[in-house]
This record gives C-alpha cells, sequence and structure tokens, in this order.
C-alpha cells in the first residue's frame, strides 16, 4: 500500500473518531458542551460545520432564517422607511392643503434657484421684479440679471436667455409678466423677450393672428419713451403698462388675461390722467389723476372692487373720505392703497390673507413704501423695519429678525419671495420660496408634498382593504375547511362566484356609479376600500380552507373534539393559529397588490378623487406624450416611491414565506 493511501486511512479513521465523539459529547454534555477547545461555546458557523443541532424557539428560528436573507432585510428597512415618510412626514407639513393650486407656479421642474440672485447683482441692487417662478433684476449699472426657474413650460424659450441687444444696453427698468420680461433702455427704446404669441410683445407677425391681443403700439416700439419721464414699468399676467410721470397710461398685452384692459385704453385714449395702476391676475386697477378714487372701466369690476376689506360696511370711496390714494401695489386678487395720511387700505375679492395679518405698528411708525408679490405684501417703515403679510403659504412671510434688516432702505417683493437691500444697495436679507425638490404638477402643487401625503392616502386604502379582505377570506377559508360536507359545497361556490368577476372593470363600474351619486369624497374613500377589500378575498379563503382541510386531521384536534370543546373554538383558536404563517404571507403580498389595484383605478380616473392625492391620481396626469417628454418630473418621482414600495413589499412577502415554511432549509 502506498503512502498516500496510509495516510488517507489515517484521515478517515480520524474523522471516524472525532464524529463519534461528537455524538457522545451531545448525548452526554450537550449541543454547547461539545468538544471544543477551551471549554469556550459553539459559533454559529462551528455549530453548522459540526452539523450541531441548537434548540431554538421557532420564532427566533424565523427571525434567524429572514435576518441571514439580506435582500429582504434591506426591502423590510425600505418598507418601515417608507411608512415612516408617509404618516410622520404630514405633521412637518403644516400649511399642506389637498385643493391647494397656483396658476403662477404650474410645471415647474426641480430646483432650488429661486432666491439664487447673481453674485454680480447682490452688491449693486437697483431693483427686483417677479411675478411667477422666475425674477429679474437689475443693476445699478444698468444690467440685467435673470434667476429661479426660468423655462417656459414645453415652449422651449427660456428667459434667462437675454438677448445681446438687452445685455450691451443700459438698462433703467425691467418688469417681469408670467412668461415674458420688459426693459427699457437710457435711450427709452422698448426691449422685450420671453413668450410673444399672445401679445406680449411684437407686432402681428409673432403673435400668430392672436385675436385676442393688444399689440404694442408701433410709436413705443418705433421710437420707445421719454425715459426721464418713465414712472412706474409693470408687467400682468401677459400683459404690460407704463405709466408716465404725466399722468399718461400705456398699455399693451392679453385681453384674455386682463378682461378689462381694453376699457381703460379707450378711458386713456379719451384724455384720461392717471396717478397710479397695477394689475391683479385677471385685472387692471388705475388711480384716477386726482387720487380720489379708482377706475377700471367695467362697472360690475369697479363695485367688486370697490369693496373695502379694511371696514366690510363701507365702500373704498366713502371709506377714504377726503384723504388722497397716493400709489397702489396688488397680489393676485387684492389691492393695497397708500393714502396720503401715511395710512393702508386694502380691497378686492375677498379680506387679506388670514395667515398673516397687517402688523401693528408703533406709535409714529408708518410704511412709507409697500411691494406685492403673488399673495404676500412686503413693506418698509419710516423707523426702518421691513414686515411681511399675506399668504404664508411657501413662506413668503417668514422674515428674519428685524435685528438683520436694521439698515435696509428697501424692500422688493417677487412673486413668492422678498429682498432687503441697505443703503449701500446690498441685499441683506432674503426670504421665500426657494424652490421644489421634485417639482410641481400641472396645478402648481408641491410633488412632493403630494407624494407624502399621497402615500398616506395609498396605504391606507391597501391596509384598510387587506384587512377587510382578510376577515372575508379567514371566516370563509376556516368555516369551509373545518365543516366541510355541504358548508364547504356552498361557501365555496360563493367563493367561485366572486372569483369569477373580472376585478379591475367591476371595480371600475362600481366606482363609476358611485361617482354619480350624492357621496362625499370621504364616504367614497370609504367605499373604494370596501369594494377593493369584498373583490380580493377569494385566493386567501382557498388557502386557508387548504391548510385547515390538512390541521383538521391532527390528534390535538381529536383530542379538542373528546374534551366537548365547541367546534368553532377549535376552527378558529385550535386550528388557525397554527395556519397563521399562510395568512401573513398572504396578507403581506396582498398589501403590495391592494395598493397596485388603487393606484391603477385611481390613474383611470376611478378612484380616490381629486384634489385627494394618491401615488395612482397622481400619475394619471402623465398619460400624454406632452407630460411625459418636457415634465418628466411630473410622474417620474411618484412611479419611483410607488414600484419601491410594491417591489420592496413582495420581497419581504417571499422571504416571509420561505422562513416560515417548515419544510425549507437555509444553509448558507
Amino acid at each position: 500500500m502506498s503512502e498516500k493511501q496510509n495516510s488517507r486511512n489515517k484521515a478517515g479513521r480520524k474523522n471516524i473518531f472525532v464524529t463519534m465523539g461528537g455524538w457522545i459529547a451531545r448525548i452526554f454534555m450537550g449541543a454547547s458542551k461539545s468538544a471544543v477547545p477551551n471549554d469556550r461555546e459553539l459559533t454559529d458557523e462551528e455549530i453548522r460545520r459540526a452539523d450541531v443541532e441548537e434548540i431554538v424557539s421557532p420564532l427566533r428560528q424565523i427571525v434567524r432564517n429572514f435576518w441571514e436573507r439580506k435582500y429582504a432585510v434591506v426591502a423590510l428597512f425600505l418598507v418601515f422607511a417608507m411608512f415612516l415618510f408617509v404618516f410622520i412626514g404630514p405633521l412637518f407639513m403644516p400649511h399642506y392643503r389637498d385643493a391647494y393650486t397656483e396658476v403662477l407656479q404650474k410645471n415647474i421642474a426641480p430646483t432650488f434657484s429661486m432666491l439664487s440672485v447673481p453674485k454680480e447683482l447682490r452688491d449693486d441692487v437697483r431693483s427686483i421684479d417677479s411675478f411667477t417662478s422666475y425674477s429679474v433684476g437689475l443693476s445699478n449699472a444698468g444690467k440685467v440679471y435673470v434667476w429661479g426657474s426660468t423655462k417656459l413650460g414645453a415652449t422651449g424659450i427660456d428667459v434667462a436667455d437675454i438677448p445681446e441687444e438687452v445685455q450691451n444696453a443700459n438698462i433703467k427698468f425691467a418688469a417681469a409678466g408670467a412668461d415674458h420680461i420688459i426693459a427699457i433702455g437710457d435711450d427709452g427704446k422698448i426691449y422685450g423677450w420671453g413668450a410673444k404669441n399672445l401679445g406680449q410683445y411684437g407686432r402681428t407677425d409673432e403673435t400668430r393672428g392672436f385675436e385676442a391681443a393688444i399689440l404694442i403700439p408701433e410709436d413705443l416700439l418705433n421710437n420707445g419713451v421719454d425715459v426721464a419721464h418713465v414712472k412706474k414699468l409693470e408687467c400682468g399676467y401677459q400683459c404690460t403698462g407704463i405709466l408716465m410721470d404725466d399722468g399718461t397710461l400705456h398699455l399693451w398685452g392679453n385681453l384674455n388675461a386682463c378682461a378689462n384692459m381694453d376699457r381703460v385704453i379707450t378711458y386713456a385714449e379719451a384724455g384720461a390722467k392717471f396717478r397710479d395702476f397695477t394689475f391683479t391676475l385677471n385685472y387692471i386697477v388705475t388711480i384716477r389723476e386726482d387720487g380720489s378714487d379708482i377706475y377700471t372701466g367695467q362697472r360690475d369690476l369697479f363695485n367688486l372692487v370697490r369693496s373695502n376689506v379694511t371696514g366690510p360696511a363701507y365702500k373704498l370711496k366713502n371709506y377714504i373720505g377726503s384723504r388722497k390714494i397716493v400709489s397702489c401695489v396688488a397680489t393676485s386678487d387684492n389691492i393695497c392703497y397708500m393714502l396720503d395720511d401715511n395710512s393702508l387700505c386694502f380691497s378686492g375679492d375677498f379680506a387679506p390673507y388670514a395667515l398673516v395679518s397687517v402688523p401693528g405698528l408703533a406709535s409714529g411708525e408708518y410704511f412709507t413704501s409697500i411691494r406685492a408679490g403673488a399673495h404676500h405684501y412686503a413693506g418698509l417703515t419710516n423707523q426702518g423695519h421691513v414686515y411681511t403679510w399675506g399668504d404664508n403659504q411657501l413662506g413668503q412671510c417668514d422674515a428674519p429678525k428685524q435685528s438683520k434688516m436694521a439698515d435696509a432702505v428697501n424692500v422688493y417683493a417677487g412673486g413668492f419671495q422678498t429682498y432687503a437691500v441697505n443703503g449701500e444697495n446690498d441685499i441683506t436679507a432674503k426670504w421665500g420660496l426657494r424652490g421644489y425638490l421634485f417639482g410641481t404638477d400641472n396645478k402648481g402643487a408641491d410633488i412632493f408634498q403630494r407624494i407624502v401625503n399621497g402615500g398616506k392616502m395609498t396605504m391606507t386604502v391597501g391596509a384598510i382593504a387587506v384587512i377587510i379582505s382578510t376577515i372575508i377570506g379567514i371566516i370563509v377559508g376556516c368555516l369551509s375547511g373545518y365543516f366541510g360536507g355541504k358548508v364547504d359545497m356552498v361557501l365555496m361556490r360563493i367563493t367561485e362566484i366572486f372569483a369569477a368577476i373580472p376585478f379591475l372593470p367591476f371595480a371600475m363600474i362600481l366606482s363609476a356609479i358611485m361617482g354619480r351619486m350624492p357621496f362625499s369624497d370621504n364616504a367614497r374613500i370609504v367605499i373604494i376600500m370596501i369594494i377593493l377589500g369584498v373583490l380580493s378575498w377569494t385566493g386567501l379563503a382557498r388557502l386557508v380552507r387548504g391548510q385547515v382541510l390538512v390541521a383538521r386531521e391532527n390528534e390535538y384536534v381529536t383530542a379538542a373534539k373528546a374534551m366537548g370543546v365547541k367546534e368553532s373554538k377549535i376552527a378558529f383558536k385550535h386550528i388557525l393559529p397554527n395556519v397563521i404563517s399562510v395568512i401573513i404571507v398572504t396578507l403581506t403580498l396582498d398589501f403590495a397588490g391592494c395598493m397596485l389595484t388603487e393606484s391603477g383605478l385611481s390613474y383611470l380616473g376611478f378612484g380616490v378623487p381629486q384634489p385627494h392625492p394618491t401615488w395612482g391620481n397622481m400619475l394619471s396626469g402623465a398619460n400624454n406624450l406632452t407630460v411625459m417628454n418636457n415634465f418628466w418630473w411630473q410622474w417620474v418621482f411618484t412611479a419611483i416611491f410607488l414600484a419601491i414600495t410594491t417591489i420592496c413589499i413582495n420581497i419581504v412577502g417571499d422571504a416571509l414565506r420561505d422562513v416560515m415554511d417548515p419544510k425549507s432549509k437555509i444553509d448558507r
């Protein structure tokens, strides 16, 4: 026999002795006292290698086996994080409202640049103006700067592309509208860029035959204005006005955006003079030359605007009395007038915004200038204090401490931002809307906030639907499997009837019928949960029935019957706990399925109604090429959250199914 064969035989005999020694140790000393040097306890890896059995509880074994599945652990962590995200996240959004819409913030791409003033302008500010998502700034050197979300929807126009002639000119005035910018050079020439197809700037060949446009007068376009006598330049939604110091007012733009502009123009062409003017979202309001009253050109609008909200019992003219209106500024739907006694009054569609009220000033303090954003006002007092009030939905009124603005000599209100400027033309403070993490939708709502609140709704609907389906499935499955016979036959035929119903079409039909009934939105949501639960229990019922059919033949069931235990108690308290693993796994997988079903129904318009957000109805607006190609953020982020959540839930469910199966063995 060769030396090599002798060594193999010795090794074999040694292995036999080691194995026998291990058996003896396990018999007399227990698994933890097997032959291990220095009497130390075995590690898990050594236990596996020595094939030593460890006695652990079933629950501990399930947890251990689950923990060894790295992908399942990561998926569980993500699911848990998602639950915290959607259920705790809304607590940090005190201003969120489901029905919130903002026409001036529609289709904005993800950005945080709305307060990012170019560094060249920060210490040389002459003016800042904004109407929507971008701002235009003018330096004392006559240079124009644009920042924020500057791309105009799907038009391909970027207002940050300042024309070369504007860059080379010495600009004295600049103002921003919803989709255009107007500037006036030191030679009086009027420049415009941005959208032009609705009369914002340019002549007929650039308006594409749009009949509702009042075009900029040719004389202004060709010869400009006497810049030394320009009193005010202001842009509205899709219109522009220039007021001269002699009271002459030049207006042009989209009549559909400024419904009373043509009447004001007619009044001006008849020789009327004005002290001031301002644009709301849809109208223009002018101040008569003597400051005694306003002029709108429309009787119904005139009466509406004249309703004074400072004192609801008064009309504006009666409230003003012998005082005169010095100037006016306007938000989207509210006008602020500064009177000659340094007091303020407000008029418009409704009272000033309730979130932040007009500040009470100290004795002898009064406002020297007022600026208006889309929904808020900013004012500077004679004591150098800066105040902001109005709607604070987007943080427009979250001003810093007055100590940080002690040297302010001017204040500028953008559409949703505010800037304080000192005597050296430096921006000393800025606050308001910085931008959106996930952009905005076609109604101007913050997609990130709607994803958080929509996820809460989607998961709630899925969870309630699963609870309903689980209760029905367990009851039907247990009764059918335990009693058998006629009970089994009747219950299974009922189950087959429900299973034969085409789920998605039937759910759509029920939702459509429900939509025609006088239910509240909350009632509709509850009914959708019930519909999803009632139509999705059949699979679980069959699984539970099969498990109960096997379990009822066990000895502990026979013993319970011999002891006279009630049949219902045997079925639900003795047998059911032994098949709970199947129920848990099915419940987990059905939860993801119900979430996807609700999302599918909402996507098709048959689920949770708007404005209540769900991940499904948030995706419903992305079913056209314009949104998919130009506004990708409106569906990508929502789809990612929905996909991650459902995939992770399914991974967790699959892992639970494997680790709860007593026949499966994990050996890694």
